[in-house]
């Protein structure tokens, strides 16, 4: 089977329950979610089975780019599964990409944070590393990491 999901692995030096927090309170994911120059301006987050995650992200050539999706599984300070191919209440979405699932475990020192990035196919994934997902998911994981650490 071709390998359709790209990982992101990192230690953050901050308690699951800080992690958590920064991907479920909209005021704390709009600090750190986008690569900087780029800047999250909204955020809602129903953070259950079926809620809705929507972020508004504004790039520094005053592009808008949102994401709709929907939360899938949910288990507090521990794991957060969320898509853009449902959106909310599990209402079939007209532009599928990929679906995320974000592993917090506690570790030594602080939390080991797994980030896989599901994709329908071969191609999918192709396509969301020439987009940059290496170079910009963990651009944001260490935002991340740095407001985590504040909490």
């Amino acid at each position: 089977m071709p390998d359709s999901t790209l990982t992101l692995r990192r230690h953050i030096a901050a308690p699951p329950a800080a992690v958590w927090r920064c991907w479920t309170e909209p005021h704390l994911l709009m600090q750190w979610f986008a690569p900087k120059p780029v800047k999250t301006v909204e955020a809602v987050l129903d953070v259950q089975p079926g809620g809705r995650f929507y972020t508004s992200m504004l790039l520094p050539d005053g592009t808008e780019h949102t994401t709709e999706g929907c939360f899938l599984f949910t288990q507090p300070g521990a794991r957060l599964v969320f898509t853009d191919c449902l959106l909310a209440g599990f209402r079939p979405a007209p532009k599928p990409f990929f679906t995320a699932d974000i592993s917090f475990a506690e570790a030594p020192g602080g939390t080991d944070y797994l980030v896989q990035a599901l994709h329908a196919n071969e191609a999918g994934a192709k396509r969301h590393a020439e987009m940059g997902f290496e170079a910009g998911w963990g651009a944001a994981t260490d935002q991340l990491a740095a407001l985590a650490a504040t909490l």
